[in-house]
């Protein structure tokens, strides 16, 4: 069985069909890979999200080749689980294979191809998929503005959010901050990585369906271009800046 994961984390043995329990596919070189008990509809979501936010012109060309380039050079993974347990009878086996790769995990039961809103709750693919974009690609194609770490424009940005430079978590966040991830397991760079995420989405106007907004307000407040246009004034700037191309379309799984 190692040998058969072996198999299926090497892109050309995955598109080559030789695994038959699992799937595979590779959006502009960056391998999307799930069990056969995912269904399909949520794979291919999966898949179409990763290659909206790459190509999100959906010209059929990647919009930042330095972006995928970065992906490939890290192993970047998007991997869909069914549940928990799945995940931790695969982690618990194969971890280690894994982990010589970037790889970033959605589950089958928060992914929604009909999209997010106040019924089914909020998609995570659109999440989990950027944040595996976000520190793989972003991170490692413009670290001095992406890298997550003390200094980078990204951090920078950020540390203003949170009212303050925290290494770690604090107990309670300046009554300045709106970002105020309370996560005591995570620490800076993953700090960064969310408020990438948060930053963007909430640019792209995902974060503002009804009831959206209570519910992330402990964790983040301008849930909406507006606010975050009014008051992350640096994390705006940073994702307007013309050095970089950033998705300006939500991806919502539906790539032509």
């Amino acid at each position: 069985m190692r040998s058969v994961l072996l198999i299926i984390l090497s892109a050309s043995a995955c598109l080559s069909g030789s695994a038959p329990n699992y799937r595979a596919v590779s959006v502009f070189g960056v391998t999307c890979l799930s069990s056969k008990a995912v269904p399909v509809a949520k794979f291919k979501h999966m898949a179409s999200v990763l290659a909206q936010y790459l190509d999100n012109d959906e010209d059929g060309i990647v919009d930042d080749p330095n972006i995928v380039n970065a992906m490939i050079a890290e192993r970047a993974l998007m991997v869909q689980f069914v549940n928990v347990p799945e995940a931790m009878q695969i982690l618990s086996r194969y971890g280690n294979i894994l982990d010589t790769f970037h790889w970033q995990e959605v589950f089958s039961f928060e992914c929604f191809p009909q999209g997010s809103s106040q019924q089914n709750g909020f998609d995570a693919t659109l999440e989990e998929v950027l944040h595996l974009v976000s520190s793989a690609g972003w991170t490692n194609a413009y670290p001095s503005a992406f890298r997550e770490q003390t200094g980078s424009e990204l951090c920078q940005a950020m540390d203003i959010a949170r009212g303050g430079h925290f290494n770690n978590v604090p107990n309670n966040y300046p009554s300045s901050a709106w970002y105020h991830y309370d996560d005591q397991t995570c620490d800076y760079p993953c700090q960064a990585t969310e408020y990438f995420y948060w930053l963007l989405t909430s640019i792209l106007d995902a974060q503002s369906y009804p009831g959206r907004g209570n519910e992330i307000d402990n964790e983040w407040e301008p849930n909406t271009p507006a606010r975050v246009q009014s008051r992350d004034l640096a994390g705006w700037a940073l994702m307007h800046d013309p050095r970089f191309i950033f998705p300006t379309v939500l991806p919502d799984g539906d790539y032509r």
